[in-house]
């Protein structure tokens, strides 16, 4: 009778071959490594985008809060906590905001954007939206928006508002 491996002669190379060698594992670690490279920072400009889109719409919901109180008061001054010229220093000009969140995004647990009323006068407002946590580094930093729908960064950078 013949040997088994003569009738099947691939079998012995198939109990040889199993697993990976050192070397595709690590050619397979370098190729995942490369991507992941690539991959990450996008991602990061990704998620700080979404956080600045949220706090653009704060902003603009903060402008319509403040215009509400204007349409009771028939004033902008009296939404802060901070005294400061502008409404005759009366307490409450500027600063956190009393009638709004003082934080963005509105809904959620993780806050990444300070709301504050940066000027106010009678007739006029200006409101911030100042980065904070891991969102500090985002090249837009501070956004802005005043009475008259102008919007802003500090420092200036382009393509921030949509």
């Amino acid at each position: 009778m013949q040997p088994s491996y003569f009738l099947w002669p691939w079998k012995e190379s198939m109990n040889r071959n199993r697993g990976f060698s050192l070397l595709e594992l690590m050619i397979a670690v370098a190729i995942v490594g490369i991507i992941a490279s690539i991959a990450y920072p996008s991602y990061q400009e990704y998620v700080q985008k979404s956080r600045r889109a949220d706090a653009q719409a704060a902003l603009v919901s903060f402008a319509g809060a403040l215009e509400r109180h204007f349409t009771v008061n028939s004033t902008y001054c009296d939404a802060g906590t901070t005294a400061a010229g502008g409404c005759g220093g009366a307490a409450g000009d500027t600063g956190i905001p009393t009638i709004f969140p003082s934080e963005a995004p509105l809904d959620g647990g993780d806050k990444y954007y300070d709301l504050r009323i940066a000027a106010v006068s009678a007739s006029g407002f200006s409101i911030t939206a100042a980065p904070k946590g891991s969102q500090a580094g985002d090249r837009c930093n501070t956004l802005t928006l005043d009475h008259t729908g102008a919007r802003s960064t500090s420092p200036a950078a382009a393509d921030c508002w949509p």
